[in-house]
């Protein structure tokens, strides 16, 4: 074959020159951290492509994100067990409705077993660097090894920062918290050797909302208020409980899927029969995307769930003297919704004393409320929470030389909530506007990453240099996120992580819809939103003309010859009624439930 250049700068020989067309060059990828994102990555990436290096660097001892991590009591996920799957990997063998961290961290060890992920991982090594290099096109990455203290240099094509949201965890910045002369813990870094029987235990921080599951089949959100789940985790054990309530809390005292074991014979009709295990799974995950509504301020599911939430707390607090301390005057739904299993009995337990406002001081013996009362005690459970700024955890250097935190501080500019304009071939899985409160949560990272990996694709068989949002695209998308979430409860005046631990401030962490509407926008990449940059001339991959079926031996050379036309469809209207297999639900009219004033 002939010898040819390409238009590129130095003139250096056209590496498609003698290749195929879509011929599949090497690419090297680095994954920040080994949790459920970076794991389902690496499964993806593994199942779909060829001519690879993958390494997710992982700062912890082992796989599991936040659920390695935290291990306080009563620590579990806020929606059932079984709508906290990916879509394609079942578990039969979940033990109750409501899964611990150490059974969820188990379930995502088997993941990483079956699939043969764990030879991707490098554990106890923090990325602490990334620059692009636009030379090169690729990331110069810098890694402390957590072990050492060594600083390791490595480089990829693409960087995946899959951290999460969820894990800088922070202490209270409370005056005199390293007085405290008892144990003070963290519940994202929990001591299970520490006893606390017979102990006067202070609580600081009732994160955010919890609801019922009676009349709302099942609220989603990946995480749930550390707080509320530890109360009544320890209130067995201990002599005495202050909580400190700062802020009001939606908590519902029932659930129509209540926390219970799964029986033996449950648990082997779901291993045995697959079709049992998925009609229940379909149940919860319809439950699941059947709520959306009540996220709207003036639409008639939100009144009517708020009013009913209202005057179940109000009887469950009833003498007590905690309704107007307890009970939000802002609609469900401001703050993230999860069930609070048991969490008012333990409020309104004899061992429990609320105080009704922040600590403003930690002394050597215990904690000064905002209104000047000391409260002695044994030990000081922080549950206050993560930083949730989606400002980086290390320095990311993107193709002007302007930090990603710099370029974040005021808000966090994205694309569809995985992508930065001005970071070439970085991208963010549950990244800020994602479906983190609106179904299920796992489902919309699936979507977020089949996107990525058919950016990826294009990458690999054409000879593209860079990849990056076009500003224009996500300052469009900003108007149109600010300008929707003015009709939603995430405005509300509530404090809340959605809008990065702000009242007022812009809703930063939620999509703009329900997470079966971000399934339908990501379907089909919008490339026109992209930056594409090329190496030399833009067809180059083109190649020598020959298609990579003729260089397949064993592949069929006709293909594309068929009986009866069984081609996909193209018009998505059609292609959406084949893909959620419209006609095969019945469900009453409820038209009017989707209907907005905008």
């Amino acid at each position: 074959m002939p010898d040819g250049t390409s238009n590129t700068q130095n003139t250096a020989p056209d590496p498609w020159w003698d290749k195929p067309i879509f011929h599949s060059r090497p690419i090297k990828i680095i994954s920040v951290g080994a949790g459920a994102s970076g794991l389902l990555f690496a499964y993806k990436l593994q199942r779909s492509f060829d001519n690879f290096e993958l390494i997710l660097y992982e700062k912890n001892e082992e796989i599991g994100g936040t659920w390695l991590e935290n291990k306080y009591p009563g620590c579990a996920c806020d929606i059932a067990a079984h709508a906290y799957t990916w879509s394609f990997e079942p578990n039969p063998s979940w033990s109750s409705t409501y899964a611990g961290s150490d059974e969820i961290q188990e379930y995502f060890l088997r993941f990483t077993e079956k699939y043969d992920l764990r030879k991707y991982c490098r554990f106890k090594k923090r990325i602490s660097r990334a620059e692009w290099d636009n030379d090169k096109g690729q990331w110069s990455i810098e890694i402390t090894d957590l072990e050492s203290g060594n600083i390791i240099h490595d480089w990829c094509h693409f960087l995946i920062n899959a951290n999460g949201v969820l894990n800088a965890w922070k202490w209270p910045d409370i005056p005199g918290i390293d007085k405290f002369e008892g144990p003070i813990l963290h519940t994202a870094k929990y001591d299970r050797n520490l006893d606390l029987t017979g102990k006067t235990v202070a609580l600081l921080g009732t994160g955010y909302a919890t609801t019922s599951q009676q009349i709302l089949p099942l609220i989603p959100s990946p995480y749930s208020s550390s707080a509320i789940q530890t109360l009544p985790a320890i209130l067995p054990k201990v002599k005495k409980v202050v909580s400190f309530n700062r802020s009001a809390s939606w908590v519902f005292p029932t659930q129509g899927y209540a926390q219970r074991h799964y029986t033996d014979e449950e648990k082997q009709a779901f291993a045995s029969d697959p079709k049992k295990l998925e009609e229940h799974r379909r149940e919860l995950d319809s439950n699941l995307n059947s709520l959306f509504s009540i996220f709207f301020q003036d639409h008639p599911a939100q009144k009517a769930i708020t009013s009913a939430m209202r005057d179940a707390m109000a009887e469950k607090l009833k003498g007590s003297g905690l309704e107007d301390k307890v009970i939000p005057k802002w609609g469900v739904g401001c703050r993230r919704i999860t069930p609070g299993v048991g969490y008012l009995d333990a409020l309104v337990d004899e061992k429990t004393q609320v105080v009704p406002c922040g600590v403003k001081e930690i002394t050597e013996k215990g904690c000064v409320s905002d209104d000047g009362e000391e409260y002695p005690v044994d030990v000081i459970i922080c549950a206050t929470g993560f930083d949730t700024s989606y400002l980086p955890r290390f320095p990311i250097i993107g193709s002007n030389g302007e930090s990603l935190a710099d370029a974040w501080k005021d808000e966090p500019m994205n694309y569809l909530g995985f992508a930065a304009p001005g970071f070439p071939n970085y991208f963010i899985p549950v990244g800020p506007n994602s479906p983190v409160g609106n179904g299920p949560v796992l489902i919309g990272i699936e979507a977020q990453l089949d996107y990525i990996l058919k950016l990826i694709n294009r990458y690999q068989t054409e000879n593209i240099h860079s990849i990056s949002p076009k500003m224009e695209a996500v300052e469009d998308f900003m108007e149109h996120k600010n300008n929707y979430m003015k009709r939603t409860v995430w405005e509300f005046d509530c404090r809340s992580w959605y809008k990065s631990g702000s009242t007022n401030g812009k809703v930063t962490a939620v999509w703009v819809g329900s997470t079966l509407h971000y399934l339908e926008t990501l379907r089909d990449p919008r490339y026109e939103d992209w930056n594409f940059t090329y190496i030399g001339n833009r067809f180059a991959f083109l190649g020598n003309g020959y298609s990579q079926t003729e260089l397949d031996r064993t592949a069929d050379w006709s293909y594309y010859l068929r009986s009866e036309d069984d081609s996909p469809f193209l018009g998505r209207a059609k292609e959406r009624r084949i893909y959620s297999r419209s006609g095969t639900i019945s469900r009453p009219e409820i038209e009017s439930e989707y209907s907005v004033v905008l």
